[in-house]
């Protein structure tokens, strides 16, 4: 054999071998790179959005819902030259059949979010009500540039009714997006109130489905689905008792809340003016947004959470035990009230100029004697007043379910030097144990320490009753010490005698049909931020400058079921402004069956049931 011939055989078994090779590595190697890339361009991941939950009161009625319609969008890259001609026609087909939407809006919606880089539809439309859409809906879809997907749009029937208890949602932003793959797929998020407490439950989990899909992206086979689950949350709420306190509320503003004393279950909370929460949904208006925002009376605010004022002498009790705790007083010691007490160059005076006389710890809190707590302040020093009122639940927050509470201050040496950089002064123990001064609170935490004095617990207020009908259970807490706890009869008493002794400051004011006991209180406005001055005529700042009301109570004084506690602003006196008020609320407790009529001790002071309940009050709003 030549070399000649030996070198084209050689020639042609390389050229089969490396042909060989090439197949054996495209065909077995190389399978499972090309079985993942096949599979890349035959599956596809199709997500399910979930529904949000409706919320509801304790009676099932019916307080934020989802109305059901449709989002109307266009596929991206319709802003390109050559396809201009295609997004002209999709707005001009859809304005046909909608049309309070403007072309040149929506076209101006459109470019502003088309991207080269976005590749997904882009939405023009974010709701329209399923009866609008139902009717056109085969004729939009022909349109390959028009994307119609379901949507729904939060609703909320009570509107104003509740409104800083609920919340509201609207466009999530970026930091909304952070970890939450529901929000950046459903375009809404929670962003006050019970909406956005309890928004990863009420958004629901997203469902999925693949799909074996052809190059053109239609689908033929399913090969696997997840429903989205959705979640309800039920409230502790009682809209009947919320529709009754708003009218009897009226015009003033401040706050109440109505809790059970046992469990902390809030019935009714108000935070006075309200606002309609409807208009947030979709994004308020800029003059809709700036009168509310610079209304006097801020009804953006959540008064009952975020409301810090001076407690005035509703804390007086709390103080009193403070007294007791320390062993440097006896209840039964008496100190002599003048009228007023001189500190230093100062005269510290009590709001009655004539004086109480000889005064023992339940006449004090009977009749708010100042000079009693005053000299009773000094003799305790507030160093050991301040650790007892934060033990008590005062300076930090309650935990009640809602977002952004406020902790308010209890002033004390350590205080006044981190903020300030001064030293302490007794003058300042003095307002501090009337309440007033650096002394702040919110009615929270007064509704709270009064549930705690009126049964010796501490509830976790709370408005979560159940999620998806499976009751939510809350601890309740002690914090007393055996010789506060031996003390709690006095003080129940001496609170009893505030709404039921003739001396009483609430006692003129008492028209409950039940049994209650309480603590009138008034607290100095601590000062109007200057831009509102300026915007003040001198009636509405002589207006703004008096003091507010508190009242908080509980009731029926032989078994401790309820709270009431009340703020009114630019009230006056505690007694006076919530007085009425709160007896009212008590009545209607007994009328709804949550206090038992054995407990009824006054019938003369009950109203006909048709004085409180008018057929306003009873209807359900209309949900279509």
């Amino acid at each position: 054999m030549t070399d000649r011939i030996k070198l084209i055989l050689f020639l042609f078994a390389l050229f089969w071998i490396i042909l060989i090779s090439r197949l054996y590595y495209l065909s077995i190697k190389s399978n499972r790179y090309y079985e993942e890339l096949a599979m890349q361009n035959v599956i596809n991941t199709e997500y399910l959005l979930p529904t949000r939950g409706e919320i509801r009161d304790r009676d099932q009625q019916l307080l934020a819902i989802s109305k059901l319609g449709f989002s109307i969008a266009l596929a991206p890259h319709l802003g390109k030259k050559r396809n201009r001609a295609k997004l002209h026609e999709a707005l001009r087909e859809i304005t046909y059949y909608f049309p309070k939407y403007k072309s040149d809006k929506l076209q101006k919606k459109y470019l502003k979010n088309d991207s080269p880089y976005n590749h997904d539809p882009i939405t023009i439309i974010p709701f329209l009500p399923y009866d609008d859409v139902i009717s056109s809906f085969v004729k939009l879809t022909k349109n390959s540039a028009i994307v119609i997907k379901p949507a729904s749009k939060r609703f909320y029937p009570y509107g104003e009714l509740a409104s800083h208890i609920i919340g509201y949602v609207s466009r999530p932003n970026k930091k909304d997006l952070e970890n939450d793959e529901v929000a950046k797929r459903v375009s809404i998020v929670g962003k006050s109130g019970i909406e956005k407490y309890y928004n990863k439950v009420l958004e629901g989990e997203l469902g999925k489905k693949i799909l074996k899909v052809t190059a053109s992206n239609k689908a033929i086979e399913t090969l696997q689905e997840k429903e989205p689950v959705n979640h309800d949350i039920t409230l502790t709420i009682d809209v009947r008792l919320q529709k009754f306190i708003a009218k009897i509320f009226g015009t003033q503003s401040g706050a109440l809340i109505v809790m059970n004393a046992k469990n902390g279950e809030i019935l009714a909370a108000g935070s006075y003016p309200t606002y309609d929460i409807n208009h947030f949904v979709q994004g308020i208006s800029q003059k809709e947004w700036q009168k509310m925002i610079t209304n006097l009376d801020h009804p953006f605010t959540n008064k009952f959470t975020r409301g810090l004022y001076p407690p005035g002498s509703s804390t007086k009790p709390a103080v009193a035990l403070t007294f007791l705790n320390s062993s440097l007083i006896s209840p039964k010691e008496k100190f002599l009230c003048s009228g007023e007490m001189e500190l230093g160059r100062r005269k510290f005076r009590c709001w009655n100029q004539w004086g109480h006389g000889e005064t023992d710890m339940t006449k004090a809190i009977r009749e708010s004697c100042d000079v009693y707590f005053y000299k009773g302040g000094l003799r305790v020093g507030i160093d050991k007043i301040a650790t007892d009122l934060k033990r008590y639940g005062f300076g930090k927050k309650t935990g009640v379910d809602l977002p952004g509470e406020f902790i308010g201050t209890v002033p004390d040496r350590n205080w006044k030097v981190q903020k300030f950089g001064e030293a302490w002064y007794r003058g300042e123990t003095l307002n501090t144990v009337i309440g007033q001064g650096n002394f702040l609170v919110t009615p929270m935490q007064i509704a709270m320490y009064t549930a705690t004095v009126a049964t010796g617990n501490v509830p976790l207020p709370h408005f979560l009753k159940a999620i998806d009908d499976i009751n939510v259970t809350f601890q309740t807490t002690q914090v007393f010490t055996e010789t506060e706890k031996a003390a709690l009869p006095l003080i129940r008493n001496a609170m009893y005698e505030v709404c039921n002794h003739k001396k009483g400051t609430a006692f003129k004011h008492n028209i409950s049909v039940v049994t209650m006991a309480g603590k009138t209180g008034t607290s100095q406005v601590i000062g109007i931020p200057q831009e509102e001055k300026e915007r003040m005529s001198e009636d509405e700042l002589k207006y703004y400058q008096k003091s507010h009301a508190w009242f908080t109570t509980f009731a029926p004084y032989e078994n401790p079921q309820y709270v009431i506690t009340a703020i009114i602003e630019h009230g006056g006196h505690g007694g006076s402004a919530a007085g009425e008020m709160v007896s009212l609320v008590y009545n209607k407790l007994v009328e709804l069956g949550y206090i038992d009529k054995k407990y009824i001790t006054h019938p003369e002071h009950f109203l006909p049931p048709d004085k409180n309940t008018t057929e306003e009050d009873k209807k359900i709003p209309v949900l279509d």
